[in-house]
Parts: C-alpha cells; structure tokens; sequence
C-alpha cells in the first residue's frame, strides 16, 4: 500500500513540471556573499516559507510526499554542491509517518567559483519544484535567482547572518560518536530487527533516528529505544526490504533529546550480521565470530614472517638448534614455555587495548616506548656480537638483552615476549579487521579472546615443532658454526635498532640524531664493561664506574639536555610539517579532513584517502608503492581524483575517530569515496595497484 503512495505521489509530482505556482508556498534564492573571489565557495540558500498549517518535505519524504528539488541553470565556472538539509520535524500518522517542515525552511547549498571566473556581474539561477501539503497536496513550482558580484574582496550580503543560523540547524557529523549498526536478528518475512548504538556524553531522554531513503528497503520510521551501556544510546528499528538482498549500510540522522538541547548527528554506518542481545548488551556471539578468530590466528602466522619479527625468528631458530640434542620432552617443555610467553604478553596488550581503546603497534606512537625499545634492541645486538655477556645478577634492562640469546626456559619465554613487542608494529590488514570487528562489540572479554588468538597464531609453528621433535633433524647439527651464526645475528638485530631510530624523529625532529649519539654511548658502556668488567682481571671495579658513567654523561648529555626526549611533539603540535613525510610520492597529496572529502564529493569529485604512520612497515611496504605505481597515478590524474593522507604516526583524536568509524582500531586502510555523495566510501585495508584501479572505475559511475 505504502508503495502505491509513493508511485501516485511521484505522478503527481510530476505535474509541478507544469507551469503551476502553488499560492500556499514563497519561494526566493539568498546568498550568503554578495560580492566574492574566483575560487571561493559561495553557500546559497532556495528559502520556502510556508502558510501556516501547510508544509513541505525533507529529503526523505516518509511513508508519502516528495523531497524539494532544485535545479540549477548556472552560468560556466559555478559548480553546485549537493542540498544540505536542515533536521526537519517528524509527522506521526496512524498509517504514515512523514519527515517535515513547517513555516520555513533554508536548503542550503555551496556553489563553488572557479579559480578563474572573470570579475563582473553573473546571475544565478534555479528552478525549484516542491510539494506543498495540508489535508490536500499541491505539487509546487517556480523559477528563482540571484545575482553575485566577483571581484577582489569578499563582502557578506544582508542575508549572511539568517543563512548562517540555519547552518547551526545542520546535523552535525556523527564520526566522533563511535556509531555503529548490526542485525539482531534474522528475518520475519519482510521485516528485520536493526539494532542503532552509538556514545553519548550526555543522557538523553528521548532517542530517534531519522533515515535517508534506501533502494529495495525502508527503515520503519518509529524506532524503539532499548537500555544500553553506561554511556551509549541504543535503539532498534525495523526495516522492510522489498526485493534483493538486505541493506549493507544505512544512513541518516541519529537524534537524541539531552535536557533542553536536541542534538542530530548524520551517520552513514555499515551494518554488522553479529547478534548482540538487547536487553542487556551482552554479546551473542555469532558465526561471524568464528571467521574473524581464523583472521585473528592467520593473522598471528603471518606475522612470523614480518620484518620487524624476522630477528627473533633467527634467535628463536639457534635455539632449536641448540636444543635439539635434548630429551624429546624438555624440547616440548621449551615449546609451551615459548607459548607462554607470547600469550602473556598479549594477555598483557589485551588488558591495555582495553583500557586505553587502541589497536595493534600504537604503542609506537608513544616517544617513550620507541626510545626504549632502541635501547634495549640496542643492548640485544651487542650481546649477540659478543661485546659483553649477560649474568642472572645483572640488571633488568641488560638481563632482558641477554635472555633473548639464551636457550633455556628463560630464554624461550623471553623469546616470547620479545617477539610480541616487535611483532605488533606489523599488525596484518586482516587482524585490524577482527579487532575492529570486536570493537565493534564493545565488550572486554571478546577483545581479550582475538589477541590471545593472535598469540596463539604467532608461538603455533614454534609449539608445533617442539611438538614434533623428529623435525627437528631437518636443522643443522650444533657445532663451532653456531657461534658465527649468532654473531650474524646481530646484524638485523641493528638494524632493527636503526629503524626504531628512525621513528624517534617523529616525535623530535631535527632533535632525534642525538638518540644515536645515546647509543654510542650505551656500545661504548657495553664495551668498557665486557672488555675490563667481566672479562677482566685487574680493576674491574674502576672499569665499572667508568662504563656507569658514561651511561649517566650520555644519558644527561645527549637524551637529557640536546634532545629534551621529556618533551616530544604531541598531535597537536605534529612532527611532520605537512602531509608529504608520510604521502605516497608522485602525486600532490593534501591533508585529511571530513570538509575535504564533503566538499569534493560536492564538486562531483571521487576522493581517496589514505591513513598511514610513518612506524607503520605495512603502509610503507605494500600500500605506499601501490599509489606510487605510474598506472595508478595516470588513473587518479585521468579521473580528478582528490588525494588526501591521513597521518596517523601521533595519533591524533580525529583520524582515530574515523578509523574507528570504519571499525578499525590502526592503520592501514583506504577509502575511495564515490564521486555521487550519496554513496558511500570502498573500504581497504589492503590495496594493490590493480584494486585501486578498478575501484576509481567504480567510484566514476
């Protein structure tokens, strides 16, 4: 029945082609500047002023009625946005619920001015087609127009202050909200439970969500609001499909009444198959589930293999050699205490991706961590060269070099741990999926479980072969070689050392080579101490103060007083001057942020986005080279595509609240906004140089 509203609704819409005026509607076109500069964007106002019990429709017009369209007749050089609706009042009927205005209402709308738009006098033009209802409907239409002045200065016109009050009446953006929207059920027939959460600092008394228009479905119009966690607002709709399959997005206006104040928010949200209780906010947890724990556990093999992992491989690798003479079971007690040690450093990074929000290798946005990290891999490459050796009484820091070399338990469970703390820098594109997939969730217990899973992917081909000893075979018998081979080990080691280095300029700049300096000092203290220390016979506790101090002069000296490592650069205050120290090359990449990407769908622009760290090895060795590929390039230039880098290396609050958005906890990921607003982003967390090319032929239809 509905359907048949809509189609004689849309017949006689149709008729405002006619030239018809409807007498219960004004209609006029404003501008907010009346003179302003080439390249400048003008936001225009088709302003409908309304006879008292008479209204017309929002853009999504409900169970009946037509949005208000506008069509535009603009001279070369002014290019329209897309209409910026205001929140508009919802009519509840015993059959129809629809989504109105009374009195008056402003659609506004940004005209963009080409850079090279000649001075003078230009008229702008539309023709606006509505329909006004009462108890009767009358289909509406009239032509309008105003006139711009280009010139040198931009001078605000009469009607500035009035179009800059209905802006405040815009929905706001709902990215910082943490929204996100899932099936709670199957299907009964045509209809399916949508759940809608999102955070809220506030209490709200009352909960609404406003929908736009959805082809093959709607979002029933009356939502149902549901108890929620402490901090989030919950509401259930129901959506009726009428063919195909159901929605994978949805999209429109969250609503929430708090005292006096009606904040709305505008949502555009994929929709999850996880079932999650309602009355409690529990989670059921779904066989969705259980495909994201395989990404998680593939995730953790994959992750063997990483570069930032492929030094303790090696350690762990002498290890087995070492052990294999030993009795079958001691091999296999190595193994689980290896196990161990990797899942209680996840465990450990589970409680802490809790409590603080973040995802995988966020850890190297913090200057302190970095620093220490340099230090101690520093000290591990030292000790695999043979500068000094590692006794049970020495101190924490230098026991910790030293375990990572040793074969026994300590060794092993140390090994664990180290190749945690390494390993999660190079989070795979599937593991930000999973832990984005059980952020999503919101609940501890399920984080917990896909990082012990990942644990339990990364120690599996180290247990296994414990496991099986008789694989063992397969490795070189112990012998003199071992020693070289450890020795060769502490080159990668180094350069591991190296590349953390380079992350400390992230956080201090010009001021990150005396990080370096540090470390000469910490070699030379190493030296001293090995040399004279524990390889000495004759003043050894001289020796020994001279490498403490020259640790305390290194320490006061180059950390303390050049470098200044207590006050690194914040987000606030980024590193990187500007996007091009983390952009792919080739292209002139600009700086993310929601405006850019609105303003260029507005113009009719596809839009990409890539959200990437300079500590990042994935986005620096896999997605980078792909937007550096000439094939990619050629296309991006071919379709006007605007390019925009999102640095994540600090972490800053907004591209964190937009990874989150897209249900990822790090980076990377890639989005390549369509060039029709209204539709939304592709979503990678991996892209190669032959999916970003198809995915801008897609975004150009």
């Amino acid at each position: 029945m509905r359907r048949i509203i809509r189609f004689l609704s849309a017949a006689l819409f149709c008729l405002a082609s006619l030239p018809l005026e409807a007498a219960h509607t004004q209609v006029r076109l404003v501008l907010a500047a009346e003179t302003a500069r080439p390249g400048e964007t003008v936001l225009a106002g088709v302003s409908l002023r309304m006879e008292p019990g008479w209204h017309t429709y929002w853009k999504n017009s409900g169970g009946s009625g037509m949005p208000t369209e506008i069509e535009w007749r603009l001279p070369a050089g002014v290019t329209p946005g897309q209409i910026q609706w205001p929140l508009p009042e919802k009519l509840p009927d015993q059959e129809l619920t629809t989504f109105i205005y009374t009195n008056e209402v402003l659609l506004l709308v940004p005209l963009k001015l080409a850079p090279d738009l000649a001075s003078g006098r230009i008229e702008l033009n539309a023709k606006v087609k509505w329909l006004e209802c009462e108890v009767q409907c009358i289909p509406g239409s009239t032509n309008v127009q105003a006139v711009l002045n280009i010139g040198s200065e931009t001078k605000p016109s009469r009607e500035a202050a009035s179009i800059g009050t209905w802006q405040m009446k815009l929905p706001k953006s709902g990215d910082g909200l943490s929204a996100h929207a899932w099936w709670e059920s199957g299907a009964k027939g045509d209809l399916r439970p949508l759940v809608l959460e999102w955070n809220s600092e506030k209490p709200a008394s009352e909960a609404d969500f406003f929908p736009y228009s959805i082809e093959q479905a709607e979002v029933q119009p009356s939502p149902e609001r549901l108890p929620g966690d402490a901090g989030k607002i919950r509401v259930r709709a129901q959506v009726k499909k009428f063919e195909g399959d159901w929605p994978k997005q949805i999209a429109g206006v969250l609503i929430q009444q708090s005292g006096h104040e009606r904040l709305a928010y505008e949502v555009n949200l994929p929709v999850e198959t996880t079932k999650v209780s309602s009355a409690s906010g529990t989670g059921v947890i779904g066989s969705s589930l259980w495909k994201y724990l395989l990404y998680a556990f593939l995730g953790g093999l994959i992750l063997n293999i990483m570069p930032c992992v492929l030094p303790v491989i090696a350690l762990k690798i002498l290890g087995f050699v070492s052990d294999a003479g030993n009795e079958p079971a001691k091999v296999r007690k190595l193994g689980l205490i290896y196990a161990a040690g990797v899942l209680s450093s996840f465990f450990v990074l589970a409680i802490i991706v809790v409590a603080l929000g973040a995802g995988l290798g966020v850890q190297f946005s913090s200057p302190y961590f970095v620093i220490a990290m340099a230090i101690l891999v520093t000290l591990i490459a030292l000790n695999l060269f043979g500068v000094f050796e590692v006794s049970l009484g020495a101190g924490a820091l230098t026991t910790a070099s030293g375990l990572a070399s040793k074969h026994g338990s300590a060794g092993a469970f140390f090994n664990g741990l180290l190749t945690t703390v390494l390993a999660t820098s190079c989070s795979a594109p599937y593991l930000a999926a999973a832990l984005g997939f059980a952020a999503t969730l919101g609940h501890p217990v399920v984080r917990v479980l896909f990082m012990l899973t990942v644990g339990v992917g990364l120690a599996f081909p180290y247990l296994v072969l414990s496991w099986q000893p008789a694989w063992l075979k397969f490795l070189p018998k112990p012998g003199p070689w071992m020693q070289h081979f450890k020795v060769a080990m502490g080159f990668p080691m180094a350069a591991a050392a190296v590349w953390l280095c380079s992350l400390v300029r992230i956080f201090y700049e010009d001021r990150a080579w005396w990080m370096a300096m540090f470390l000469i000092f910490v070699a030379v203290a190493a030296w001293v101490y090995g040399e004279f220390v524990q390889r000495g016979s004759k003043g050894r506790w001289l020796a020994g103060l001279f490498s403490a101090a020259l640790l305390v002069a290194g320490y006061a000296y180059a950390l303390e007083k050049q470098m200044g490592w207590r006050e690194p650069l914040s987000a606030s205050k980024p590193a990187v001057a500007g996007p091009s120290k983390v952009a792919p090359r080739g292209l002139a990449w600009e700086k993310w942020s929601p405006e850019a990407v609105a303003a260029a769908q507005a113009a009719g622009r596809p839009v990409v986005v890539d959200f990437t760290a300079v500590w990042c090895p994935t986005c620096n060795t896999v997605v980078k080279p792909s937007f550096e590929s000439g094939s990619v390039q050629k296309k991006l230039k071919e379709v006007d595509a605007l390019t925009l880098v999102a640095d994540f290396s600090l972490r800053p609050k907004d591209i964190e609240d937009e990874l989150r958005r897209f249900r990822r906890d790090g980076v990377p990921l890639v989005l390549i906004y369509p060039k029709k607003s209204n539709e939304p982003p592709m979503v990678f967390d991996l892209v190669t140089p032959g999916i970003v090319i198809n995915a801008l032929e897609q975004a150009m239809r």
